[in-house]
């Protein structure tokens, strides 16, 4: 059956009452959740992920719910980086450079309207790019042994700091970690327990979930807590809209642009939202007219708009195809995929194909979706910025707490997820990464069993992780993953450091 039949059939999924529920659903939370600074996609899909189990919801929706909130966090990040001059998370660090001036111009609704046409114009290009590579990359993947798919890991956990990565040591310390954390329990080909301490509750591992809960939201609740006084944040005032026609073709270009060089860096390993954001607004900044760039030029919103977004469906490429997360957001994901026994991966396009293909249909009306409420609605969204954290951030953790409590309905998860809590807030205040950890936890088991599928098969010949043409591409291109940010990597940080030094001066 080709693509677009698979499509059409996704559609029907995505077209029915129910998914349309959740999508509206999930786009309206993923929005609130993106316009609060500090809190971002990851953290909202964390946070959601237990409730989609506690209201026993099926893959699928579980899966348009979360999906929808992803893309509704990319779009609410926009919200607070126009109107207070914060960004809502690092990819919307370069919508401030001409999103803020615009506002203090009296232009804060043309802003946020064109920001929103630009996120639109973002994510539907790279879910188009989606709906065209993915199959192509699923059925190249088939060829994959688990000698491959070991060198595939390697790869992953290499290029983890991408270019925009602080530090590669914390990186890689931060995946063994992870690695580490996820040998606990019983070995299922050994039956040998490893690291449970005669605990019962440690049979079974440590449940990754517990894991994102603790290390992405109640360590953000700390750091909120620390940030922020009791008091709402002040914000710009929104004036009443008076975008013409002219104005949305004027930015067209520089939309179109953005989304493609934002869907690349999504799809490559290790680039992200912030790298496809920063790359889209300084080519537009380099290729167009000079303008007002910096001074509140719509094209310097609606081009890092659209990269942002672009790479946000983009990540979504190699975790789906190869079962390898192209962010932190679609590592959480990849997590909810995994506790409900749905394996990532090539097979998933013939196994799980209703399911795959009608959260990428899904995809589409949630943008439709976003865009037709963004505009109209952003005045209610805004007000959610003027909400005290010392009553909101409650709120957020306890929806995580009964979430994860009515999955396990055991205490001890809890004391696990407050562990993991604070184990983040460290680790954050020293600059390593979390995410790392959480892909460690995720990956670490099936990285595990190829070694072990590959060493039975060569009777122990370690030479068989580097006997084919693809595996050693895979360690070629991972090498270089590891080199590369070494080189490149302060060039890149040093530019978006003074990017990042004009938006706090402005």
């Amino acid at each position: 059956m080709d693509t677009m039949s698979l499509l059409m059939q996704g559609f029907a999924v995505a077209l029915t009452p129910e998914s349309i529920m959740f999508a509206v659903i999930g786009a309206i939370l993923g929005t609130l959740i993106g316009a609060l600074p500090g809190l971002g996609p990851a953290n909202g899909v964390a946070i959601l992920i237990p409730l989609a189990f506690s209201l026993g919801l099926s893959p699928t929706s579980s899966l348009i719910l979360l999906t929808s909130v992803y893309a509704g966090a990319m779009y609410g990040g926009r919200i607070s980086s126009i109107l207070l001059n914060i960004p809502g998370d690092e990819p919307a660090m370069m919508t401030c450079l001409d999103g803020y001036p615009m506002a203090v111009k009296g232009k804060a609704a043309e802003a946020l309207a064109i920001s929103a046409i630009a996120s639109f114009i973002g994510s539907f290009i790279a879910t188009i790019g989606l709906v065209i590579l993915a199959p192509i990359l699923a059925k190249f993947a088939l060829k994959f042994g688990p000698s491959e798919y070991f060198a595939l890991f390697a790869l992953a956990f290499a290029t983890l700091g991408g270019i925009t990565g602080k530090n590669q040591f914390k990186t890689l310390m931060a995946a063994a970690i992870g690695l580490m954390i996820a040998t606990v329990g019983i070995d299922i080909s050994t039956g040998v327990q490893r690291f449970t301490y005669n605990t019962l509750e440690l049979f079974e591992g440590i449940d990754f979930i517990i894991a994102i809960v603790g290390l992405f939201a109640i360590s953000e609740l700390l750091f909120f807590l620390e940030r922020h006084a009791g008091d709402g944040l002040k914000q710009v005032a929104i004036n009443k809209l008076k975008l013409s026609p002219k104005d949305i073709v004027k930015v067209l270009p520089a939309s179109f642009r953005g989304a493609v060089l934002g869907f690349v860096a999504g799809v490559l390993p290790g680039a992200g939202a912030s790298l496809g954001s920063f790359i889209s607004y300084t080519l537009e900044k380099r290729t167009s007219d000079k303008g007002e760039f910096g001074k509140g030029d719509p094209r310097g919103v609606a081009a890092p708009e659209a990269g942002n977004n672009g790479a946000a469906s983009g990540a979504l490429v190699p975790m789906l195809t190869l079962g390898v997360p192209g962010s932190g957001t679609t590592a959480v994901l990849l997590a909810m995929l995994i506790s409900l026994n749905i394996s990532p991966g090539p097979m998933l396009f013939q196994q799980n194909a209703d399911l795959v293909w009608g959260v990428i249909a899904a995809m589409f009306v949630g943008n439709l979706v976003l865009l037709l409420l963004n505009i109209p609605m952003v005045g209610i969204f805004v007000k959610l910025l003027s909400i005290p954290p010392k009553y909101l951030m409650p709120v957020v953790t306890l929806i995580a707490s009964v979430g994860i409590y009515s999955v396990s309905h055991s205490a001890l998860d809890l004391y696990f997820m407050v562990g993991f809590g604070v184990l983040g807030y460290i680790f954050r205040k020293v600059d390593i990464p979390l995410v790392p950890i959480i892909l460690g936890m995720l990956l670490g088991p099936e990285m595990e069993k190829s070694l072990r599928h590959a060493l039975v098969l060569s009777d122990g010949d370690w030479t068989v992780l580097f006997n084919s043409g693809l595996s050693i591409g895979l360690w070629t291109v991972a090498i270089l993953g590891l080199v590369l940010p070494i080189i490149i990597g302060p060039i890149v940080r040093a530019k978006m450091k003074r990017s990042k030094d004009t938006v706090k001066d402005s």
